[in-house]
């Protein structure tokens, strides 16, 4: 079996790389949909989502490079077109969403598409020991879980 200089199987390692830029795709849905719903919430919880959805944004911003990277490390290159994004995207793309129910529900739709996209990679990448991949994808979970659970309880009022 061949391996690349991380000591992973190659032809593994491609197969994450190509789940690694669906997931970058569709982060990268997900941060534009969260830049959407934080410019056009309107109502008498503007305030407190306003600031929550910015929080948001950056942390998808942040995830973005992480996995860009992640992929770079396995030795793949980043997907970087809009073209690219929208053709791997499996989430709803937001448009015009002001109402704060709707674009909370927006979010939870869209964090439990990515969290079955993050467990995919996580399956496949434990099954190569590749746990680079595997703690980025566990701590993504594990944050992503909590603001589910935090979102639910939101709408729940």
């Amino acid at each position: 079996m061949k391996t690349n200089i991380l000591g992973l199987p190659v032809q593994e390692s491609e197969l994450i790389v190509t789940e690694l830029n669906s997931l970058l795709s569709n982060y990268q849905v997900y941060y534009q949909n969260l830049r959407g719903i934080h410019w056009n919430i309107r109502g008498k919880r503007f305030f407190d989502l306003h600031v929550k959805f910015e929080e948001l944004y950056n942390d998808s911003q942040l995830k973005v490079d992480m996995i860009a990277e992640r992929v770079l490390t396995l030795g793949g290159t980043p997907l970087h077109t809009f073209e690219d994004y929208i053709k791997n995207n499996k989430l709803e793309v937001g448009k015009n969403i002001s109402n704060d129910e709707r674009a909370i529900q927006l979010v939870v739709s869209s964090l439990s598409d990515l969290l079955g996209i993050e467990r995919e990679i996580l399956n496949k990448s434990a099954a190569i020991n590749d746990e680079g991949t595997n703690s980025m994808m566990s701590d993504f979970i594990v944050e992503q879980e909590k603001t589910l659970w935090m979102m639910q309880a939101w709408l729940e009022e």
